[in-house]
């Protein structure tokens, strides 16, 4: 086991790691910005360093003053977390070199996936189903118009090194299009360095259905059941559940074999998630992208397979078997993002914290990056705090959060905690025959 262990990363999920690390007697090193030092993960580590300003490009994303943190207390391995530098092939590559274990899959696999237009041609290669598409960047207006034709309207222009659901905007018809990639190839070379932009089918109804992966060092691939992602808005993640309402047990299987493959086609070793699309018209399903990396979602995983993934994480990372036997899921659980932003138009509203008191008894978790007296800043995700329920199945499960929605009280900054009982009677949701169009229609 690792002696030590830097945790790149901040809130609850720097928080979270710590959990684990402590539980397996692994001394556990925060860093940390200046607008950060009174958060509870700093005060929870064995050791905290600072390493910048509020911005996250001095501080966060600085991986020189990261891996000097590291140097400088002796830490044996790196754990990123997700976001921030948890998909930079060059941080990964820089830890490693530097000689500390780095708690992620390879760099090579990091890259191979980072690029959606790479990542499309090596899944179709492998044999998981991808949605019609481009296999190459579009250069220009005209031969996006060309490709779109060959494609078939409607089509989704995609930046081909976005990610987290940024960077993707749909065009309906060839007079739309134009105005569309143009929008889009700005904000690829804006945000993520890069310019080239992909064109992919658009299914107007859809869901989105993610599978956890974990490679283990002897190169064999598990697959721990998926999660329903498709309660969305600005197509990013507000409600996850496992296991979901739409797979009957033989697509279910065809979901964990395309996983699968997808993980054996980049030699995978870690924690990661595929995500897919589930056409509902037609229940076919098309590969997304690969998150390499722990994803925001994974305590309902961890709830219903009865895992920890971080420690399954470190012990990959360290070259051991973390000796998961992967059976049928137990019961239902179901995350939702606590974020400070307004419950109706999702904007952010950062702020000090007056009141936080968290719901809790038997199938409550909750995943929380701050506590009374905290200041949520506005420089960084507006996520707070994960609650997660659990129960025997998805009725329970449903009925356990409409209590513990209740109990959960914020107050200081915005919070979309109503929006979540709003959600609950919601008969679409609570069906489950519901798609990334649902918080559209609620609004």
């Amino acid at each position: 086991m690792f002696e030590s262990l830097l945790i790149a990363n901040r809130g609850e999920i720097a928080r979270r790691i710590i959990k684990t690390a402590r539980e397996l007697g692994v001394r556990t090193i925060a860093v940390h910005s200046e607008a950060d030092a009174d958060l509870p993960f700093v005060r929870e580590a064995d050791e905290a360093v600072l390493i910048g300003p509020a911005d996250p490009a001095a501080s966060y994303r600085n991986y020189e003053a990261i891996l000097a943190a590291a140097k400088e207390t002796g830490a044996a391995a790196i754990h990123p977390g997700y976001g921030f530098g948890s998909e930079h092939p060059g941080f990964a590559r820089a830890v490693i070199e530097a000689g500390i274990a780095w708690v992620g899959p390879s760099p090579e696999a990091i890259e191979a996936m980072g690029d959606k237009i790479n990542a499309r041609n090596i899944m179709s290669a492998a044999g998981v189903p991808v949605a019609p598409g481009t296999g190459e960047p579009v250069a220009d207006v005209d031969a996006a118009i060309a490709r779109a034709a060959e494609v078939g309207y409607p089509v989704m222009v995609k930046a081909a090194a976005g990610g987290g659901g940024m960077g993707m905007a749909v065009a309906q018809d060839a007079e739309g299009l134009p105005k569309v990639f143009e929008q889009i190839q700005g904000v690829a070379g804006r945000l993520f360095g890069s310019a080239d932009v992909l064109i992919e089918r658009f299914y107007p109804r859809v869901r989105h259905v993610e599978v956890q992966i974990l490679g283990l060092p002897d190169g064999r691939v598990l697959t721990l059941g998926e999660r329903e992602c498709s309660v969305q808005r600005r197509n990013q993640k507000l409600v996850e559940e496992t296991p979901s309402p739409a797979l009957t047990p033989e697509l279910r299987a065809r979901f964990m074999d395309a996983a699968r493959k997808a993980g054996e086609a980049v030699g995978y070793r870690n924690a990661g998630t595929v995500e897919f699309l589930l056409d509902v018209e037609s229940g076919d399903f098309f590969f997304l992208e690969m998150n390499t990396r722990l994803q925001v979602e994974h305590p309902i995983t961890e709830t219903v397979y009865g895992v920890d993934l971080v420690a399954a994480q470190l012990a990959v990372a360290e070259g051991r078997d973390p000796g998961i036997e992967v059976g049928e899921p137990s019961g239902h659980a179901i995350e939702f993002r606590v974020n400070a932003e307004d419950p109706k138009r999702f904007l952010p509203g950062p702020g000090v914290i007056t009141e936080w008191v968290e719901p809790s008894g038997e199938g409550v978790r909750v995943d929380s990056g701050y506590g009374d007296g905290n200041t949520v800043p506005r420089f960084y995700d507006s996520l707070m705090a994960k609650l997660v329920v659990s129960g025997p199945d998805r009725a329970s499960a449903l009925a356990k959060a409409r209590e513990a929605l209740k109990d959960f009280r914020i107050a200081g900054p915005k919070q979309n905690l109503p929006f979540f009982l709003e959600l609950l009677d919601n008969d679409e949701f609570t069906s489950g025959a519901y798609d990334t169009g649902i918080v559209g229609r609620m609004r």
